[in-house]
């Protein structure tokens, strides 16, 4: 059984086991279920977006494998790995059908599990997703870059740049975001953040589908996001412009509310 801690305000917390290690999930609101995957910076998070979700959904955002809270999960080293893991986890959650949300890394990864158990996800939405091999549009190699350039990278605001770069971070959390980005090299460096097969994989999702892309992605270009809305049967594409990877966090309100009206009507958001 799951043990858990309720802090005063917001979402609940709460260890699951599983079989490969402990993984660290938070759970917030009432209602239909939905499972949040986050981005390889995501972890331990808890954002508007969540909070948005979570006050009209069931909605659970567990740490990957290796990352945030989890357990390091040694065993793991690919994607295929972490989705297989997943099925596990909505299985553990007892969750037979749910809305899925994914974010960049995340992204890829709620794609697999929708190709896997199409007939487990009712809705996909998928927030500038890697995963795919373009050539034409290669992926940034995070792993090349200093910390400081990751940042200038995953925003396209000045403000919100020079915002980030100048409150470092504290020794705990540089530690932790160490530690995710060696599980993100372990998961994801070769090939960097995608797997040339996945686009053959896209016409087994069923859900209906939407896919947000950032008009100044300097990570994942948007073109990423076009292809996955053009191989998805039944996906939309919106793009917010004006905004860099990080797109819920540099304009948090019209993502909010694509991914709410989405998820209350699959058929409202056009494409």
């Amino acid at each position: 059984m799951p043990s858990s801690t309720q802090s005063p305000i917001g979402p609940e917390r709460f260890d699951l086991e599983t079989p490969g290690g402990i993984v660290s999930v938070l759970r917030s609101g009432t209602g239909v279920p939905a499972l949040l995957l986050h981005s390889a910076g995501g972890a331990r998070a808890w954002s508007p977006l969540h909070e948005a979700i979570a006050a009209r959904r069931t909605l659970f955002a567990p740490d990957h494998p290796g990352f945030g809270l989890s357990g390091d999960f040694a065993d793991f080293t690919s994607v295929n790995d972490i989705v297989e893991h997943y099925l596990r986890v909505v299985d553990l959650l007892e969750l037979d059908t749910f809305d899925l949300i994914g974010s960049s890394f995340g992204g890829w990864i709620s794609a697999e599990l929708a190709a896997r158990a199409p007939e487990r996800v009712r809705s996909l939405t998928l927030l500038c997703p890697a995963g795919l091999d373009l050539p034409e549009a290669p992926v940034t190699d995070l792993f090349a870059l200093t910390p400081g350039e990751i940042v200038r990278h995953l925003f396209h605001s000045p403000d919100m740049i020079e915002l980030v770069l100048s409150t470092p971070p504290d020794e705990e959390a540089a530690a932790a975001a160490a530690r995710d980005m060696s599980s993100l090299a372990r998961f994801a460096s070769d090939p960097v953040l995608c797997d040339p097969e996945l686009r053959s994989r896209l016409p087994l999702v069923a859900a209906p589908t939407l896919v947000v892309a950032a008009g100044e992605d300097r990570i994942i270009p948007s073109r990423h996001s076009e292809i996955y809305a053009a191989e998805i049967p039944d996906a939309r594409l919106l793009v917010v412009e004006g905004v860099g990877h990080v797109l819920d966090g540099e304009k948090p309100e019209p993502v909010i509310d694509a991914c709410l009206e989405f998820l209350f009507d699959p058929l409202s958001v056009a494409s």
